[in-house]
């Protein structure tokens, strides 16, 4: 099995629709309008939606959180449903598409480069520096499984986020170093590099590039807990979503693997931090190893009883988060 399925790509309850299909396209959830939006990293452009709370007003400045998806995901499902919640208390916020990924643009289609994911939120905090109702002295970041590795990696260097929170944390260089426990040989992994070696000799000669998914398949009950949790969750119903489509190149193991998310975090994670976890998730691990090196002088990991990495996506799970999440952006984004 390779290491790329052992990364879960998170989605939240169908519900949450309807979001914006583009640009410029305008909705309602409840009191909060979602607008769809796009901003540019470097030589393409990011799809996004930014979600405005009841009552919202251009002429007042707000506390404004990113969101960040998990891997594979797509803003429209538990990063849009997070951006939903923290905005019925009263932030501005803003979940988009990875680059390469969603409705974003990149060509290649489907890489998973971690770096890349890191750049994009750099660049989403400077589309939101732009927008004039945004205190730009007053934003956060929120990410969720694989997007919590990206967000805390953004975060240890882009200076312009001023509190951080993870749910289901995940790093995912670690993941696919170490399994989705943290308990495998590092050393298993090299047959798998080797094999991505190969392909990207077959690729530059012409190949047709190969692609593998984030989750296994449904019912395959020899993936962990966590995984097939995320398989009955993210290929029906309950969180499918047309641009989400289960799939990454296999070339981007390699740039997976040597992700260090975590790395650093004793001296430059210095932002307040708040990290909520299931006790029963098996990715429980990555948020229990960041929590105790991060160099916050305010940090926190709050651990839900009895809850699995999925159910933190949506439902009772998200709500229980979102709960703890506001007031923790509040305090830590207040008004000097």
């Amino acid at each position: 099995m390779l290491p790329a399925l052992l990364l879960i790509a998170g989605s939240a309850s169908a519900a949450l629709a309807p979001a914006p299909r583009m640009a410029g396209d305008v909705t309602h959830i409840g009191a909060v309008t979602v607008q769809g939006v796009e901003f540019k990293n470097n030589d393409f452009m990011l799809s996004g939606n930014v979600y405005l709370p009841s009552g919202f007003s251009s002429d007042q400045k707000y506390a404004t959180i990113v969101v960040v998806h998990p891997g594979g995901g797509v803003k429209e499902q538990t990063a849009g449903l997070y951006a939903l919640k923290l905005a019925e208390q009263g932030f501005v916020t803003l979940a988009f598409d990875a680059g390469h990924q969603g409705a974003s643009g990149g060509v290649p289609r489907f890489i998973d480069d971690p770096m890349k994911r890191v750049v994009d939120v750099y660049s989403a905090v400077d589309y939101l520096t732009t927008l004039q109702y945004v205190d730009a002295t007053r934003i956060g970041a929120l990410g969720v499984c694989a997007g919590s590795g990206i967000t805390v990696k953004a975060s240890m260097t882009e200076r312009r986020i001023k509190a951080l929170a993870t749910v289901s944390a995940v790093d995912v260089g670690a993941a696919t170093r170490k399994g989705w426990d943290g308990k495998a040989p590092e050393s298993a992994l090299i047959p798998t590099l080797e094999a991505v070696a190969k392909q990207r000799t077959a690729e530059a000669a012409g190949a047709a590039p190969v692609h593998v998914p984030y989750v296994p398949a449904i019912g395959d009950r020899s993936a962990p807990r966590d995984l097939q949790e995320a398989a009955d969750y993210y290929l029906t119903e309950r969180g499918r979503y047309p641009t989400s489509t289960n799939q990454m190149l296999m070339t981007s193991v390699s740039t997976l693997a040597s992700f260090t998310g975590f790395d650093g975090a004793e001296t430059y994670l210095t932002q307040p931090l708040l990290m909520v976890a299931g006790s029963e998730a098996g990715s429980l691990w990555h948020s229990e190893a960041l929590i105790a090196k991060a160099a916050s002088a305010q940090k926190e990991l709050v651990v839900i009883p009895g809850a699995t990495h999925m159910d933190l996506y949506d439902g009772d799970g998200a709500s229980a988060a979102a709960a703890k999440l506001g007031p923790f952006f509040t305090a830590a984004l207040a008004r000097d």
